[in-house]
């Protein structure tokens, strides 16, 4: 089910964080949380610059520059996998491909349940265990096509059940 984002919904956020630009980062995490398609849609960004008082280029400049914003919708799990060299020597590319056999998506897409987008994003700190996996803050590595399997039903059934069984694949 959606969540129906409203004007007077992304002002109460606004307010809630003081109309400031000092919040910036804080307002548009939580539209884009509330939005229900993981994203921040342009009327919006529109509302949240006019609130805040700057310029519209200035706030797309904070929507395209951090990987955590996207303005294009994208799944309720954005599965990011970690290209940093490290992870790329440790063969990053087949995690990418594992995910993607098991979601039949690529790179930037996502699934047709809206539930999953598959991402590329810079180092997560866990060359330890690379290569890896982020979705949301938890960072999953030593992956096998085992691992990412259980890792995808794990998701699939927090959204179908509500309970959290995804933090026990670590």
């Amino acid at each position: 089910m959606k969540k129906q984002l409203t004007r007077d919904k992304v002002l109460k956020i606004i307010q809630a964080n003081g109309c400031s630009k000092e919040r910036l980062l804080s307002i548009l995490l939580e539209i884009q949380q509330a939005s229900g398609h993981n994203s921040v849609d342009e009327e919006w960004a529109q509302l949240v610059a006019e609130q805040v008082q700057m310029p519209i280029t200035q706030l797309y400049n904070v929507l395209t520059f951090y990987a955590m914003f996207s303005t294009k919708q994208r799944g309720k799990f954005v599965i990011e996998i970690c290209k940093s060299t490290p992870c790329h020597v440790t063969k990053s590319d087949e995690i990418v491909k594992m995910f993607g056999d098991e979601l039949g998506i690529g790179i930037s897409e996502t699934t047709p349940d809206n539930l999953f987008t598959l991402m590329h994003t810079g180092c997560v700190g866990a060359c330890d265990i690379g290569p890896v996996a982020k979705i949301g803050e938890q960072v999953y590595g030593n992956l096998t096509r085992k691992k990412v399997a259980d890792i995808v039903a794990s998701y699939r059934e927090v959204e179908q059940h509500g309970y959290d069984t995804a933090a026990n694949l670590l």
